[in-house]
């Protein structure tokens, strides 16, 4: 399966808006450095069978499917429903016209209920058009999952387990051998024993400082001791996370994403 990292920038984006002269706050983060240019965080599995399936409907959605030439979702797993994590989720629309028909979303009964609270004219049903091809808002089919189950989609399996971020929990992210762990900053020894055998781990690394709903560079290192890895790949980024920087002091092994970063892993069995 290949990984698409649509944005792995924190929920600001780097650069945040502001800046001395408005058009940026950069911090530590060079801007003449294009691999420092992040949108919200999200990424995209696509399937060797052909499925695709997108982890959070980000602010930025339009502009990353536009930018990665994206033009198919089968299903969304929403990892939490903070705004950077949710707020795209009109864009969703799009795919709908293109593919006719309405879009499974993943998560718990917390997250779906603010969903359904928030965006509610989106759950209406597909058959409620007498021109789906004209589709005036996106349409989705909310389907509730469990922590430390095993969900399947068209018959791909995915572990969800879950994470502390601080006031709310969040939903991690297993398939085969890669997880995925945005916006986490604790991990209980039962999550930790469902990433044992992980060979690539994408993970939240906010600063380099220590953070009370982001985990930070030497939390994300010790995670890397319990776990081992073969590929450590830190998202979620922040001002203070220059990527040149990253590269240059990062052990072997783990390395800083970028907003269009694509690799492949072994698709689960």
């Amino acid at each position: 399966m290949k990984i698409i990292v649509l944005g792995c920038g924190g929920s600001a984006g780097v650069p945040m808006i502001g800046g001395k002269d408005g058009c940026g706050e950069w911090g530590a983060c060079d801007p003449l450095e294009k691999r420092n240019i992040r949108s919200r965080s999200s990424i995209l599995f696509q399937m060797n069978n052909g499925l695709s399936v997108l982890i959070d409907t980000t602010p930025d959605l339009r502009q990353q499917f536009l930018t990665n030439g994206i033009t198919r979702c089968d299903a969304v797993i929403y990892t939490h429903a903070h705004a950077d994590h949710i707020g795209g989720v009109d864009d969703l629309r799009a795919i709908n016209r293109l593919t006719q028909k309405p879009i499974r979303v993943y998560g718990t009964e917390t997250v779906l209920k603010e969903l359904q609270q928030r965006f509610g004219y989106v759950f209406k049903a597909w058959m409620s058009f007498n021109l789906p091809c004209d589709l005036p808002r996106a349409s989705l089919e909310a389907v509730p999952v469990s922590m430390g189950s095993i969900t399947f989609i068209e018959g791909i399996p995915f572990t969800l387990f879950e994470q502390n971020h601080g006031s709310i929990f969040s939903t991690g992210i297993r398939c085969g051998v890669f997880a995925y762990s945005t916006d986490v900053v604790d991990l209980s020894d039962k999550s930790l024993a469902l990433l044992q055998g992980v060979h690539v781990w994408m993970v939240d690394c906010f600063q380099r400082e220590a953070h009370t709903t982001h985990a930070w560079l030497e939390r994300v290192l010790e995670w890397r001791q319990i776990i081992r890895p073969h590929r450590m790949i830190l998202t979620h980024m922040g001002v203070d996370m220059d990527w040149c920087w990253l590269q240059n002091n990062l052990p072997q092994g783990v390395e800083a994403a970028y907003d269009g970063m694509m690799f492949d892993v072994a698709d689960p069995i």
